[in-house]
């Protein structure tokens, strides 16, 4: 039996899948209801520790992963998890990178890297993926 998210729970990302992707700033409080079974964090240095399963990726605010074959590897696995479990992604403010991992996740998912940005800021948040770098990032993921 699977445990992923319902769509209506906050911040979560139905993908054409039907694979379900909770969003979150991690500088809000954790939001009520079930809590994630995987948490890929998108930060600058070491989260801290959470009572379920972590992956961190050092990926600085406003910028884009330090290691882009790990990025794509941890990526790769939140996507594959998310058929059956709760994945979420997660940065300081849940925008910008949060933004660009599930845009990321979406072209994974099938949706094509041109239009990946827009999917996100119209199911997820109008204003996820801030930076130029990482609207390129997401259009380049897949190759």
């Amino acid at each position: 039996m699977t445990e992923t998210w319902r769509a209506s729970d906050p911040g979560v990302l139905r993908l054409p899948s039907g694979r379900l992707v909770r969003g979150r700033a991690l500088r809000r409080p954790l939001p009520d209801g079930p809590t994630p079974h995987f948490t890929v964090c998108l930060l600058g240095k070491q989260p801290p520790p959470l009572p379920w399963e972590v992956r961190w990726l050092r990926w600085p605010d406003f910028r884009l992963p330090s290691n882009r074959t790990e990025a794509q590897a941890t990526l790769r696995e939140a996507w594959a998890r998310a058929e059956g479990e709760r994945v979420e992604v997660a940065c300081g403010g849940g925008r910008g990178r949060t933004g660009t991992a599930l845009a990321c996740l979406a072209v994974l998912d099938g949706v094509p890297a041109g239009q990946a940005v827009e999917f996100v800021r119209r199911h997820y948040d109008a204003h996820a993926v801030e930076t130029p770098w990482q609207k390129r990032y997401v259009r380049r993921f897949a190759d």
